[in-house]
């Protein structure tokens, strides 16, 4: 009987063991958080282990002393000051120094400045800058819909890097073996821009560079002669949401009212922040960065010839709020408004809005 209940025992304690480490394997259940009415399926889900590791990997610089006023402005003291030239000197030093910090701080001024005279626009990336500073106050001044107070500064993109790591261009469309299925139309190829689902690989250039309307359905019982979204928008619709979703870190519900996602009834107040939000990157895009592509050298445009771009990933990087919420906008009130080009230089060598 003892050697029964040895050789019965072994599978049940085996099978006690596995149950035990694959438990331990699992990760814990996202919290979630109900949006809506008992019943209704709206829960917003969140994975706090998740959110807490990727705020442990950013290392915000402590901000910068503040420093007394000099009283004379940078426009008069420095030449081809085109942005920022109103800025007291002393503060607009202390810009500079933080901008390196965020963008250079391993190359330090002559990232941008060639040699000893700073005024001269010889180099590439102080073009780009200037543009980027003038980007960030528009920004700021332009979409409060979207940003809110906290704003944005260099830092929410950068990180410390010279170009942010989290930018899109144009590609080829993804390869295939030859014969009838040589050509996949931009899709049903796992794509990290469609949170390696198999929708279209490029949901940014109709929605984030074109005003495509974001469309899964038609809004109308009958046909009135408008062209009616088909099936291909509504699955480049699906991957521009699979990458909203995956780049802020959050489920559908987070936006959308899951009784029906197309209707504005019932939705949390966070869509409308995203609704500011595409238009936002699609502005920026347009007015700003795809501008830039005549002032970059070939190593840094896409495979196709075009600049770099930014979708929802560049600011966000899987959390709802970039940065954490973190506000340093407000140590760099400079960048809250926009500024135009000011008497001590001419804006004429600036790539066209």
């Amino acid at each position: 009987m003892n050697r029964k209940l040895r050789v019965g025992g072994t599978p049940l304690l085996g099978g006690l063991m596995l149950v035990l480490l694959l438990t331990g394997c699992e990760p814990p259940l996202p919290a979630t958080d109900q949006q809506g009415f008992r019943g209704t399926g709206m829960l917003e889900v969140d994975n706090p282990r998740r959110q807490e590791a990727k705020l442990a990997a950013i290392v915000i610089p402590d901000p910068l002393p503040q420093v007394p006023a000099s009283g004379t402005r940078s426009g008069d003291i420095y030449q081809n000051v085109q942005v920022l030239g109103d800025l007291d000197v002393a503060e607009f030093t202390r810009f500079m120094t933080a901008i390196t910090q965020w963008v250079a701080p391993e190359q330090g001024c002559t990232y941008c400045h060639a040699g000893a005279d700073f005024a001269e626009d010889d180099v590439y990336t102080k073009v780009v800058s200037r543009r980027m500073i003038q980007m960030t106050q528009q920004i700021n001044a332009a979409w409060s819909a979207h940003v809110g107070d906290t704003g944005v500064t260099c830092f929410t993109c950068h990180q410390g890097q010279n170009v942010p790591s989290e930018m899109w261009a144009m590609s080829p469309e993804p390869g295939r073996s030859a014969g009838l299925t040589a050509s996949s139309a931009g899709q049903n190829m796992p794509a990290t821009n469609a949170a390696l689902s198999s929708l279209p690989a490029d949901p940014f250039s109709p929605y984030l560079l074109g005003n495509t309307n974001i469309r899964v359905h038609t809004m109308q019982a009958l046909p009135d002669g408008t062209p009616l979204p088909g099936t291909k928008q509504a699955e480049e619709t699906y991957a521009l949401m699979m990458h909203i979703s995956d780049a802020l870190g959050v489920n559908c519900t987070y936006c959308h009212n899951s009784q029906h996602f197309a209707s504005w009834e019932g939705n949390s107040p966070k869509r409308v922040t995203a609704w500011h939000g595409i238009r936002m990157v699609r502005s920026l895009n347009n007015e700003y960065l795809e501008p830039l592509g005549s002032a970059l050298p070939e190593n840094r445009l896409g495979p196709l010839g075009d600049a770099p771009k930014v979708n929802c990933t560049t600011c966000h990087r899987g959390l709802n709020k970039p940065l954490g919420g973190a506000n340093l906008l407000q140590y760099h009130p400079e960048l809250a408004s926009a500024s135009l080009a000011t008497e001590s230089g001419s804006a004429s060598n600036m790539p066209p809005n």
